[in-house]
């Protein structure tokens, strides 16, 4: 078995051992296992099945984490993207009034493109094109975005027909465990606790059990049936032009987030040689890219990297056998479905909340002293979750990047890409 291991993962050449590996993917799950009770949850507001959501959520993260190890051998956990499910929910679906089949076809043909841009030249024009305060905004943006999610779940803001919001009613028990949840995530992150996020979830579920405000339904059951999600997709109905930016919306955040969370994983985990190389970079963004296309074929949103890989870097991970043993933890997660289905939506408000707050970190590298790139920049953060869009947020930003440009007199700042985004982001708002 070892002679196995060593040829598939180069195990001394990476400098590690098999126990070191199985402890990393051990943490990288926990780290990142609240996708399992909060993408079910989201799925579930788009009118799918949540035993079907819960079971492809568990099968694509297995499958795409299984072979971002086999195949780029690198030690990086995936599974459906926070940020881009909530779009595809309370945008595509309830705000754009599309189905959720229309809405996993157009993830769909995000990931085609996406697979074609990671096997040519097309992802370095994209990502050297793009001004990268806008690519630090679409980042930050989402992040504003997945917390408004969580205060609106949590209770904590409510709608006001006089300021359209307002502060939620913190003497009712759901806003305060919602609250609670937040802080002990916030309290158990910052002493470095691994699995942070996934234990904030579960203690306030146990206070609300405690409670009488969850109903016990058991720990471990059958995996549930994956029929009612599995290519339902309607790939036909994704090709409307509506949907263009919805489609320009989800290739872009999951490139750059894709991306910006492999290179931050490759630095930690030893895989830059001397040259300043990344080993198997493509490899690891066509593995990426490729989840994407078979997690909307089991009825997921996008399959994208995880930054809290990086834990299980720290923890020693620097092969593909972290990736795997995250994925085969995934598999066994399914039996747990019962759990995942006790959880309420102000348990994992908290989790939103945090992840976002973490999202947001990138604002501290936008250029303060460059008002032409600074300012679309903060458009873009400020008018996703404002216009409820990551789309519109996101074509706002690009409009008025080359206006700002063009009437500062420094047009010649504007990439091809730049303009040609902007073009298409103009005439969607003139036109459709």
């Amino acid at each position: 078995m070892h002679a196995l291991l060593e040829r598939l993962f180069r195990l001394e050449a990476h400098n590690t051992r098999v126990s070191s590996e199985l402890l990393a993917g051990l943490t990288t799950f926990i780290t990142m296992a609240y996708i399992i009770f909060v993408n079910p949850q989201m799925m579930a507001s788009a009118g799918m099945d949540q035993g079907a959501s819960f079971a492809a959520t568990c099968l694509a993260a297995a499958l795409a984490c299984v072979f971002m190890g086999l195949y780029a051998n690198w030690p990086v956990g995936l599974a459906p993207g926070m940020g881009l499910n909530a779009f595809f929910t309370y945008t595509v679906v309830g705000e754009m009034g599309y189905s959720w089949q229309v809405a996993l076809g157009a993830v769909f043909i995000a990931g085609i493109l996406f697979v074609i841009m990671s096997v040519t030249r097309l992802r370095a024009w994209m990502l050297n094109s793009i001004p990268r305060d806008l690519r630090v905004a679409m980042g930050a943006g989402v992040g504003l975005f997945i917390g408004f999610i969580g205060l609106k779940s949590g209770g904590l803001i409510t709608d006001n027909p006089a300021t359209l919001l307002s502060l939620g009613d913190l003497a009712q028990p759901e806003p305060m465990l919602a609250a609670l949840g937040f802080i002990i995530i916030a309290g158990l992150s910052v002493r470095q606790v691994p699995g942070a996020i996934m234990a904030g979830v579960l203690m306030i579920t146990v206070l609300g059990l405690l409670t009488g405000m969850v109903e016990y339904q058991g720990l471990v059951s059958a995996p549930p049936s994956i029929a009612p999600t599995f290519m339902q997709l309607d790939i036909a109905g994704a090709f409307e032009v509506g949907m263009v930016s919805v489609i320009i919306a989800i290739l872009f955040v999951n490139l750059f987030d894709t991306a910006g969370t492999l290179l931050g994983v490759a630095s930690r985990a030893g895989l830059v040689n001397k040259k300043g190389e990344i080993e198997n970079m493509g490899k690891a963004l066509q593995a990426d890219s490729s989840s994407s296309v078979v997690g909307a074929l089991f009825g997921c949103a996008p399959v994208t990297s995880y930054v809290e890989s990086a834990a299980g870097v720290a923890a020693g991970g620097r092969t593909g056998l972290t990736a795997v043993t995250v994925g085969i933890l995934f598999l066994l997660a399914m039996f747990f479905a019962p759990l995942a289905g006790m959880v309420p939506a102000y348990a994992t408000a908290g989790a939103l909340i945090y992840v976002a707050l973490l999202m947001m970190s990138g604002m501290q590298t936008l250029n303060y002293d460059d008002a032409t790139e600074l300012v679309p920049a903060l458009l873009t953060i400020i008018m996703i979750p404002l216009s409820f869009s990551i789309a519109n947020g996101i074509a706002v930003g690009f409009i008025s990047y080359v206006a700002i440009k063009i009437i500062a007199g420094r047009s010649g700042d504007i990439s091809v890409g730049a303009w040609f985004l902007a073009l298409i982001f103009l005439a969607k708002f003139a036109f459709f």
